[in-house]
């Protein structure tokens, strides 16, 4: 009889292996969660420069002085904003839902310059779409096969994210396709190339399924209960 203190062997092994495919996203992520987070601090320095030259001239104009300083205190609350964001990427909220189309822009737009920057132009083509899916399945499995799919393939190439849209569920697509253009910057090596396993690790903890074909992947996500 199993021990209930002692996690069964091939489960603890799945366990293990659900979170070395986390980690692995994660570490490949980290780039672009910076940018994310520090993309509203850079305009408060140079507006504070301005803003110290405005107030050393021998009659400063305190109509523009304000005018910085309630510039700085909007950047400042979207730069905390886009910090509490990255927490959640980090550590999920439990049960947390999001309409399939605002889950989809957030992942592209977390993922987009990183993309550019190896000659990927990242297309959300999925439209209006209301349905309600988890936002932790969303964000783990769109990424990884991101990811996944690209990293294996050539640059310049076009990822497009397309839906259709059944009663319960949804059908994510993910396209890598060739097109005309400049090939991107190797940059530094990744921490490591995300594999077709990891994707799947991650969608069975999720509940999602997955397919891949080639350079195309389908991901089907269930309406959050």
């Amino acid at each position: 009889m199993q021990d209930p203190e002692k996690p069964d062997g091939k489960q603890h092994t799945g366990d293990r292996v659900v979170e070395a495919a986390r980690y692995a996203l994660l570490r490949r992520m980290a780039f672009a969660m910076r940018h994310h987070m520090v993309v509203h601090l850079q305009p408060i320095g140079m507006i504070t420069e301005v803003m110290e030259r405005r107030l050393r001239m021998p009659s400063p104009d305190l109509a523009q002085v304000h005018e910085s300083m309630d510039k700085i205190n909007g950047f400042s609350r979207a730069a905390v904003q886009s910090c509490l964001e990255v927490v959640t990427w980090l550590a999920p909220e439990e049960g947390a839902t999001i309409a399939l189309d605002a889950g989809v822009q957030e992942c592209v737009a977390m993922l987009r310059s990183n993309f550019n920057f190896r000659g990927f132009t990242l297309k959300d083509e999925v439209g209006a779409a209301s349905l309600r899916v988890a936002r932790a399945g969303l964000r783990n499995v769109l990424p990884a096969c991101l990811l996944a799919l690209t990293d294996r393939a050539a640059s310049p190439a076009e990822v497009v994210v397309s839906l259709q849209l059944e009663a319960q569920h949804a059908v994510l697509s993910v396209m890598v396709l060739s097109a005309e253009g400049t090939a991107g910057f190797a940059g530094d090596p990744p921490y490591r190339l995300l594999e077709w396993s990891d994707v799947q690790a991650l969608a069975r903890s999720e509940g999602v399924a997955v397919q891949r074909e080639g350079q195309r992947a389908r991901i089907t996500l269930a309406a959050a209960g």
